[in-house]
């Protein structure tokens, strides 16, 4: 089964229908006074979770308890942990994330730093087409499944830095340990819902080499329970380019093409494949886009106001190597870093399996939409009129969902019930006198 890490607490919603409107994927709808998902559309980007005033959605991540399953446990911090601490040194925060229960701690960063270099090696020996498309968003992957598939030839062939994380992480502690897979947890310390999403739900690849998710928000206060820690054993080892990857333009910036595109912000986002899809963009060497605003430091897991996360991480860089000491080892086989399962297109967007019947409904949705008022205003429970229309082919809505098409009916209604009123019925007759 599918795992969808945002989820409603129907108890919260009031049905006001903020979500409805910024959904890039148009997932949700207002039904009976509450919001409902449309799973099959929802690519679990979090822009509900920013949106909803009365924090009805909400992100289901992995309880910390279950770190008592494994012998040795690894905790993989994102880079924007870094940015959410006002007077932390990345060592600070490494040392005490270990005392939060771990074994060890193996920067995300750094695994950015080896998807750096990787990316870096195979743009010189490989024809890629133009523009290559980051693959380290989650959200955007699933977004060019189903909105752009046009454009899934384009994505860079490389796990995410997160995934390297994990399965370096995992093999060094095999050696170390001599435990086997079952034994050891690598645990992520995510910013974002599409991130827990990508666990369990792997891109790419067929099994995740991360065996649980959890919060930064959650593991944000037992950091600072444990700021005293003074473990000197936690190595960082991560450089500017990799912590970088926290921002909007880090990853860009890492792969040393001349000529990037980063855009930050899922609705920005899909205006630029946009114009990748119609060829506007082809001179673009690479273009990275991050579904939320500032990238991964603005995610609906963080703590910290985005902005000044950003300029934390900015402050943190200029006290960095630019460059990581990579192990040779780690990179001498690139290719076991490489995503080993096709991107398909989604079909969740398909009116039907038969194209004769997908033109038909296509037909009448175009016709619906032409009689509705074009004024998006969402009080149907649709995000638009042509959403609706689309609602009321597949079955799952009225015409008088609409307002303004309801009070169009109840006028004519009401004309004829008036009409009706003053009508006299034949066999009442009147003061006429009847003539055999």
């Amino acid at each position: 089964m599918y795992f969808h890490s945002v989820t409603l607490d129907k108890d919260r919603c009031k049905g006001c229908t903020n979500c409805i409107k910024r959904c890039p994927t148009e997932a949700i709808r207002v039904r009976d006074g509450k919001a409902k998902i449309i799973k099959e559309k929802c690519i679990d980007c979090g822009e509900c979770v920013r949106v909803c005033p009365y924090h009805a959605k909400i992100v289901v991540t992995d309880d910390t308890e279950m770190m008592k399953n494994y012998k040795y446990k690894i905790a993989l911090p994102a880079p924007s942990l870094y940015g959410q601490f006002k007077d932390m040194t990345i060592g600070d925060i490494l040392a005490s994330l270990k005392s939060c229960g771990f074994d060890e701690v193996f920067e995300v960063a750094y695994a950015a730093d080896i998807v750096s270099y990787i990316t870096r090696t195979i743009v010189k020996i490989k024809n890629f087409k133009r523009p290559i498309i980051s693959s380290a968003c989650p959200a955007i992957v699933r977004l060019i499944q189903q909105r752009f598939p046009s454009l899934i030839d384009n994505i860079l062939d490389i796990m995410p830095p997160v995934e390297v994380a994990g399965k370096i992480a995992k093999d060094e502690a095999k050696k170390k340990t001599g435990l086997n897979d079952e034994e050891i947890g690598v645990f992520f310390i995510s910013p974002c819902a599409a991130k827990v999403t990508s666990v369990k739900n792997p891109i790419g690849i067929k099994k995740s080499y991360i065996d649980g998710v959890f919060s930064m928000h959650d593991i944000y206060s037992m950091i600072l329970d444990n700021r005293r820690s003074r473990d000197k054993s936690v190595e960082h080892a991560s450089s500017m380019i990799g912590v970088g990857w926290a921002n909007a333009g880090g990853e860009s910036y890492g792969t040393s093409l001349e000529n990037c595109l980063f855009v930050d912000g899922i609705q920005n986002v899909i205006n630029v494949l946009e114009e990748i899809e119609l060829g506007k963009l082809n001179d673009i060497d690479f273009f990275e886009g991050l579904a939320c605003i500032g990238g991964c430091v603005g995610g609906p897991l963080t703590v910290e106001n985005n902005f000044v996360a950003r300029n934390r991480i900015m402050k943190i860089k200029e006290k960095l190597n630019k460059e990581a000491n990579i192990k040779k080892h780690l990179v001498a086989d690139y290719r076991e870093f490489m995503l080993n399962v096709e991107l398909k297109k989604s079909d969740v967007l398909n009116l039907d399996d038969d194209i004769d019947k997908a033109i038909d409904k296509m037909k009448s949705i175009d016709e619906i939409y032409k009689n509705l008022p074009g004024l998006d205003c969402g009080s149907c429970g649709s995000p638009g009129c042509r959403a609706l229309a689309e609602d009321i082919v597949k079955g799952y809505a009225s015409e008088y969902d609409c307002i303004f098409k309801l009070k169009d009916r109840i006028k004519i209604l009401a004309e004829e019930i008036n009409k009706l009123s003053i009508k006299i019925p034949p066999v009442i007759g009147s003061d006429k006198e009847v003539k055999s």
